[in-house]
């Protein structure tokens, strides 16, 4: 890669040039610069840099921190670059410290480990692994980013198996705010090794994320569609699906209420995934009873499945989401309340080139106790009592405009939702995913006292000087969460 030399110009990249990492820094004069710029995959997260600098080994992300941190330089780190918000793996006028090519990934056969490198995205991790007839409990859409799924906890296929992606991280090789490079594992440094699991960018920066292996070679799985006449049928069989999910550990299920311009009205998708290849397996029985417009589903790989669902890049994309009880009344009122938000924003934008998702996932208390067998994550799903829905709200618009229309009616209709719910007893679950939140929201803040001070705790000890804090402003930070 050649890149021409920064100019005094750009006061931010001095620091790095001083420690001699000229060579991995882009200027916005660099073809590559725009390249990883336009990379990123919603429109809304396209800030600019002063300058990028993509470290090759954790030894140069180190010296890359330390370079910064003594500067006194804002900075933004970057896996895959997936979130879709302004700002949270991005910054305007700072340093983005791009971990594109910490791409490694390796399998140990003796350990059954997987070593996986934070720039890595999820397709590229299944394909390497499938070579060893291996997988690991990573992202269901193959073009996210390994660091950002991990951190924020990461739903995966694997989920009601054996937890939630960063339950299945046994190591991580952090960077820390002073340059040490250190582990975090059952042995070491295990505050660490806890609020790591789902507490995101607020203790340094992970290098390395090793994980359990899984043995998987056949999937039975796809997309099926639905057309909108099915949807109180599609909410019974979502519900019974979520209660039954501990019956069967290996079935997966996303279900969407979806509008899409191909479509013209709202249609319903759903995603099934069986991760021992059992071809219609009784808990999608709901489901195969009801009227279909087409399917992808089929006998498949991992390394595939994770090109079955993903969402269009390059729009302008606003995501809410919240958790209630596994009820079809709340399922129903989020549906009707999609239904209204369909037909106001295609009284916006006339010729209806805009995408919504309804979107609910199962949340059962099995994957709560999954975290506990791992060890304990910090994201306190333990705490919930009752089976639940994971729900998230989305508006895919074209233009700016659009997203400042649909913003605020988005965050309405979650507001609703969780309104509703309240009129339920036990209706709303504390929990905010924090890979689907919106900057607005607080997931760390719904983690419960107890982990909110074990990450203050920690963030206090390996970062004194509150350098994610405050030099790492995006993302969602420790400090903005009130003690409770």
């Amino acid at each position: 890669m050649t890149t021409l030399t920064p100019q005094p110009s750009i006061p931010q990249a001095e620091s790095l040039i001083a420690a001699g990492l000229e060579a991995r820094i882009l200027t916005p004069t660099d073809a590559e610069f725009s390249a990883r710029q336009e990379s990123y995959w919603s429109n809304s997260a396209k800030i600019k840099p002063a300058c990028i600098v993509q470290p090759r080994t954790p030894e140069e992300v180190a010296s890359v921190v330390k370079a910064l941190v003594s500067a006194g330089q804002r900075f933004a780190v970057r896996s895959g670059g997936h979130t879709n918000w302004a700002g949270s793996n991005n910054i305007e006028g700072g340093v983005t410290i791009d971990l594109v090519h910490l791409n490694h990934v390796s399998f140990d056969a003796a350990t059954e480990t997987a070593d996986i490198g934070p720039g890595c995205r999820w397709r590229e991790v299944y394909a390497e692994l499938s070579k060893h007839g291996r997988a690991v409990a990573g992202g269901r859409e193959g073009n996210v980013g390994v660091a950002g799924l991990l951190l924020g906890g990461g739903n995966a296929f694997f989920t009601a198996r054996q937890g939630f992606g960063c339950d299945n991280v046994v190591s991580y090789q952090v960077v820390l705010a002073n340059g040490d490079i250190i582990t975090a594992d059952e042995k070491n440094n295990t505050d660490l090794y806890r609020v790591l699991k789902g507490g995101s960018n607020n203790f340094g920066i992970v290098t390395k994320f090793t994980m359990k292996a899984i043995k998987s070679d056949k999937v039975w799985g796809g997309m099926t569609f639905f057309p909108k006449q099915v949807i109180p049928g599609a909410i019974e069989a979502l519900s019974a699906f979520t209660d039954n999910v501990p019956n069967d550990i290996h079935s997966n299920l996303v279900t969407i209420f979806t509008h899409m311009p191909d479509f013209k009205d709202i249609v319903v998708a759903t995603l099934y995934a069986n991760m021992e290849g059992i071809e219609k397996p009784p808990a999608y029985e709901k489901w195969l009873a009801l009227p279909e417009i087409m399917n992808t589903v089929k006998n498949t790989t991992l390394t595939e499945m994770a090109f079955e669902y993903n969402i269009p890049a390059n729009f302008y994309d606003t995501w809410f989401t919240c958790c209630f009880k596994n009820d079809t009344r709340i399922i129903t009122k989020a549906s009707e309340l999609h239904d209204k938000l369909v037909e106001e924003l295609k009284a916006f934008i006339p010729d209806g080139n805009f995408i919504t998702q309804c979107l609910f996932q199962p949340l059962p208390t099995l994957f709560g106790q999954r975290g506990i067998e791992a060890g304990g994550n910090i994201m306190g799903m333990d705490r919930h009592k009752t089976n639940g829905i994971l729900f998230l709200a989305v508006v895919m618009a074209q233009t700016p405009e659009q997203e400042a229309f649909a913003r605020p009616k988005v965050q309405a209709w979650i507001k609703d939702v969780q309104e509703f719910a309240a009129t339920i007893e036990g209706g709303n679950l504390e929990w905010t995913y924090l890979n689907y939140a919106d900057k607005s929201q607080d997931p760390l803040g719904s983690y419960g006292a107890e982990n909110i001070k074990k990450m203050k705790d920690a963030a206090a000890k390996y970062d004194p000087e509150q350098v994610f804090q405050k030099l790492v402003p995006g993302g969602f930070k420790l400090s903005d969460v009130k003690d409770e």
